[in-house]
């Protein structure tokens, strides 16, 4: 079993990652980034992939998907429909017990798609602030995504005194 802190940084490369696999638009790095019945020593010939380790994942505003089948074609059209894809990731706080990490950050996100009219440049780009949860389980080849849920920031409003409160 390695050390903790070992542990942790190995978890939070593989978040690093996994949004660094999105903003490249590499399908096939983020598909391995998801646990596979597999990974968890699962015959697939013989159990349903859906009765053992689930992926599950909540894009903002999405409903949730389960499976692998599902998770991955959800991202899938995410890339295929978006042109630019830039995460910051602040407040990244990472967990481990024993086999299974979490991790809470917030996704500062800048994307942007085509440019209006079919020009060369990119469309406007728009800023999202989301926070989101990364549950990991340690496998055979490393920390492998379990379930991501993101939801977004609401921004704060101002009340009739002009004092900020909250959403």
């Amino acid at each position: 079993m390695n050390a903790p802190h070992l542990d942790v940084e190995q978890v939070e490369a593989a978040n690093t990652a996994f949004y660094e696999a999105l903003e490249e638009g590499d399908f096939e790095k983020v598909s391995e980034f998801w646990l596979t019945p597999s990974d968890l020593g699962i015959d697939e010939s013989y159990h349903d992939p859906a009765d053992a380790g689930v992926v599950s994942c909540v894009h903002p505003g999405w409903p949730v998907l389960t499976g692998r089948g599902e998770v991955l074609r959800s991202y899938a059209l995410i890339m295929a429909n978006t042109d630019y894809i830039q995460f910051f990731l602040t407040d990244v706080h990472v967990s481990v017990t024993g086999d299974t990490a979490l991790v809470t950050c917030t996704e500062n996100i800048l994307s942007g798609g085509p440019a209006p009219d079919g020009g060369e440049e990119l469309g406007p780009l728009v800023g999202q602030l989301v926070v989101a949860t990364n549950a990991f389980r340690r496998t055979p080849a490393g920390w492998k995504l379990w379930s991501h849920h993101a939801s977004p920031v609401l921004a704060e409003t101002e009340d009739e005194d002009g004092e900020d409160t909250p959403p």
